[in-house]
């Protein structure tokens, strides 16, 4: 995809492409996504699973993640009422892109930690010289 910044392009915040991808890889996002490519999960299930995350935002995630046709939420008719949450093909696709951005993450953290302590180091400096 390239970024543009002409309207209906990449950068374009009304974009459909743009909305998806903030859609799969927003906060929440990325961790649904990432939970459930290894089993489906009921909402309780889910939220401890993720951890941190409220009820609300849990609700809105999956509710746009279903839209979008990455999630499938399967609502048996019994009493209790048992829901549960799964990926769909795409729903797969997507979580298999961003399981690898975030295995990126966790094997280059080493580095952009030193990357950090190397920017704040030279920031501090620029700062003390004034």
């Amino acid at each position: 995809m390239k970024v543009s910044s002409k309207p209906g392009g990449a950068a374009d915040p009304v974009c459909p492409h743009r909305l998806v991808l903030e859609h799969v890889t927003s906060r929440w996002g990325v961790l649904v996504l990432i939970a459930l490519e290894e089993r489906s999960y009921r909402f309780s299930e889910l939220r401890r699973s993720i951890g941190r995350v409220s009820e609300k935002m849990l609700a809105q995630t999956l509710q746009t993640l279903e839209r979008d046709g990455l999630v499938h939420r399967n609502a048996r008719p019994v009493i209790p009422p048992w829901v549960d949450y799964s990926l769909t093909d795409l729903g797969r696709e997507a979580a298999v892109q961003v399981r690898t951005l975030a295995d990126w993450t966790e094997q280059r953290m080493e580095a952009v930690v030193a990357a950090r302590t190397a920017y704040d180091a030279a920031r501090e400096a620029r700062q003390t010289q004034t």
